[in-house]
């Protein structure tokens, strides 16, 4: 997701593998202009730290990652379009087969990127900052 236009790139795909998030980022690389540097917010599963994943991001200098803290994932602005996909369509939808429910998920990508809209924070940045300082606090003193 590009927050600044609210474009989406997106592919379904059967398994969760680093096999097809290779295949993923090998189409953000296609569709992404060359000369633009990419930012990308990932949680910690281990397919974005698999060995092929990481000598690829050594090889494709432009990609900077970010990783969000365990249970941040509302910093993630993909995840709060999930749930957006989730609410408007998939809840809503009743899919007879699985490439039912891929071609609506398509389908709503394809309609986003007609209209899409830059993603705007409704909050302010003391109110976000201080609940990532309060995330942070708690995650280090839980118990490991």
């Amino acid at each position: 997701m590009d927050i600044a236009t609210g474009k989406v790139i997106g592919r379904c795909q059967q398994r969760h593998r680093h096999q097809e998030f290779l295949r993923f980022l090998k189409q953000i690389e296609q569709e992404v202009p060359a000369q633009l540097q990419v930012h990308l917010v990932l949680d910690h599963y281990g397919t974005h730290k698999a060995p092929r994943v990481a000598a690829w991001f050594k090889k494709h200098p432009r990609y900077h990652l970010h990783f969000t803290p365990t249970s941040g994932s509302w910093l993630n602005q993909v995840e709060c379009w999930f749930a957006k996909i989730t609410e408007q369509r998939i809840r809503r939808g009743a899919f007879k087969s699985v490439d039912g429910l891929i071609s609506a998920i398509d389908e709503y990508i394809e309609a986003n990127n007609r209209d899409s809209k830059p993603f705007i924070w409704t909050a302010t940045a003391e109110l976000i900052l201080g609940r990532v300082e309060r995330l942070c606090k708690r995650i280090n003193h839980s118990p490991h």
